[in-house]
């Protein structure tokens, strides 16, 4: 397989990319319920390795060596060519290094048909602002999963955005909340501001309509998750997973919310579970 183009897309997600620490997001404050709770949900799906997994928008391949170092054979494949960097010098210092690490754009993968037990779509989506893109890249993975393949898709929620505000106390920035207003009103998250932490391009999704997206692929749904549930709204979570009962507690909220319709929307990512037809 050859090294495809670097993908045409919005000019501000390739600077915002160029610049954020995205390497290392996951490692910190209500992150770290993303990360813990996306492989949670990755293990009581995926099935035991080995298996292909293309980890489609792995950046620096924080999921893709989690699983290449349990036995997965892992393909990388990002956009952002620095992330792509990292996850190839990271990878070049696991026992259990990637498969191949590349870039490449979600919405035309350089697989071939039904070779993939597992596609990771866990970031692609909110940044394909166009539902005919997101369309095309649910297509693509549908197209590479072998029958009864797993996808796990994230996506952000409709109303990240406005909770986000309410916890850091952002809303009483007028463009802040001027942002607020767009993502409630349309989906359409823009930051025309110089703050790398009111985010960049991107479109968030309600709960039904990633579910919506997912069948129009021709995936079965096994499952439409939120996954921080309520938690990334407190303001020590890392304090809370440092201690084991309290972890305990955590935890065992999110799992009890995490399929809940009416709850759905209060976590910053939901996650779509769905398989290709066998």
């Amino acid at each position: 397989m050859s090294q495809q183009p670097e993908p045409q897309f919005d000019p501000a997600i390739a600077e915002y990319y160029h610049q954020a620490p995205e390497e290392h997001r996951l490692d910190q404050g209500p992150s770290l319920l993303e990360l813990l709770r996306t492989r949670e949900l990755i293990e009581r799906y995926a099935g035991r390795s080995p298996a292909t997994v293309l980890d489609v928008g792995g950046a620096a391949g924080v999921y893709a060596l989690w699983l290449a170092d349990a036995g997965y054979t892992l393909h990388l494949i990002d956009a952002v060519p620095r992330l792509v960097a990292e996850a190839q010098q990271r990878s070049a210092a696991q026992a259990r290094p990637l498969a191949s690490c590349r870039v490449g754009d979600a919405r035309a993968l350089d697989f071939p048909d039904q070779s993939a037990g597992i596609v990771l779509l866990l970031g692609p989506l909110y940044h394909l602002t166009e539902a005919a893109d997101r369309a095309r890249a649910l297509r693509e993975a549908r197209r590479v999963l072998k029958p009864g393949g797993r996808l796990f898709a994230a996506v952000i929620s409709r109303w990240a955005s406005a909770l986000d505000g309410l916890s850091r106390d952002l809303l009483q920035d007028p463009r802040f909340a001027a942002i607020v207003e767009r993502d409630l009103r349309e989906g359409q998250h823009r930051n025309p501001t110089e703050r790398m932490d009111y985010f960049t391009t991107a479109y968030f999704h309600r709960p039904e309509e990633l579910a919506a997206e997912v069948r129009a692929a021709g995936l079965v749904l096994d499952g439409l998750y939120g996954l921080e549930g309520p938690g990334w709204l407190l303001s020590d979570v890392a304090e809370r997973l440092a201690d084991p009962r309290r972890r305990a507690d955590l935890l065992q909220v999110l799992r009890q919310l995490e399929s809940e319709p009416s709850m759905l929307g209060v976590s910053a990512h939901l996650l779509a579970v769905a398989r290709a037809p066998a």
